[in-house]
């Protein structure tokens, strides 16, 4: 049976995308309710100025808590050397970068050309190894598959900056459809491709969105394909404040159902991951949650085990 790693991303880039606060207390409970579920990674927040996004001024604070959780994987996005630097000092143990493919996103998102964040990429590689313990550093290669802004983005380009990445110290790099450009063949070709260039350890992992519909087809194409780490958030929560129209994330849940459907291990128990809806809808009234299934419930005779 494979291994399938669901990371939850929704902490960081569900809350990100809206507008309220969701208190610290509540999100702790988030945390803490999913990984006693069997969820094995989270990214907690991100270290980027509050004054750009207040909603993740709390992230040192959630890394220090998730930290205490046995097995669990903290994760956190950093946009620069300084966030990456504050990361650490804060115990995170996956540090991820955007890198934009589309250049005007990137100047948009991060205030940097593809140039100038290589030589980002670099820095923080550098720091990392600094440490005696040096958490996992990722790419993100975000708007891979297309951009709101620019429309088309070149695979040759998207190659081209992941060998870039990796030649500055990423220990892997990871493909994101931060707008829901993506379709299956576009993804398995793409997929393919960034193996090819960097190898297969190197590319392990998709951050899909479900804009259009196709994230679960997506991310089928990309299991077909080796990756072995899915990006999911907990009842769709979270887009992308930096890049118009880019919203829907995959439904953690139906993530994990599919999964467990298939016959995949993911430790997780799925009875347990729809309770955490729970605290969601009470710390943030009146927001949309998503999914099918935790409205359709779970089907009589599925395994949970298996899950």
């Amino acid at each position: 049976m494979t291994a399938i790693l669901i990371s939850e991303v929704g902490p960081r880039d569900g809350l990100q995308s809206i507008d309220r606060i969701m208190p610290i207390e509540a999100k702790k409970a988030w945390i803490a309710a999913e990984a006693a579920a069997g969820v094995r990674e989270i990214e907690v927040g991100s270290f980027v100025p509050a004054s750009l996004l207040p909603q993740m001024a709390d992230t040192a604070a959630l890394v220090a808590f998730a930290g205490t959780i046995p097995g669990l994987s903290v994760a956190v996005l950093v946009p620069n050397l300084k966030g990456a630097e504050l990361a650490i000092r804060a115990g995170a143990r996956k540090l991820s970068i955007p890198f934009s493919m589309s250049e005007t996103h990137s100047l948009k998102n991060v205030r940097k050309d593809h140039a100038a964040m290589v030589a980002e990429i670099g820095a923080i590689a550098a720091r990392v190894a600094q440490e005696e313990d040096p958490p996992h550093f990722e790419v993100g290669l975000s708007t891979a598959f297309g951009c709101t802004i620019e429309g088309h983005v070149p695979e040759d380009t998207v190659i081209r900056l992941a060998e870039a990445s990796i030649a500055a110290g990423a220990a892997e790099v990871g493909l994101s459809d931060t707008t829901g450009y993506a379709d299956p063949a576009q993804v398995r070709r793409l997929v393919r491709k960034v193996k090819a260039a960097v190898g297969d350890a190197r590319l392990n992992s998709l951050h899909l969105h479900n804009t259009r519909g196709l994230g679960l087809a997506n991310a089928l194409a990309g299991l077909e394909e080796g990756i072995t780490t899915l990006d999911a958030s907990l009842g769709g929560l979270g887009g992308c404040p930096f890049a118009p129209g880019a919203s829907g994330n995959i439904v953690t849940e139906d993530l994990a159902f599919m999964l467990a459907a298939m016959g995949y291990e993911t430790g997780i128990d799925l009875d347990a991951l729809m309770r955490v809806r729970a605290i969601l809808a009470d710390a943030l009234p009146g927001e949309p949650l998503y999914g099918f299934t935790p409205d359709a419930g779970l089907p009589l005779g599925l395994d949970r085990r298996t899950a």
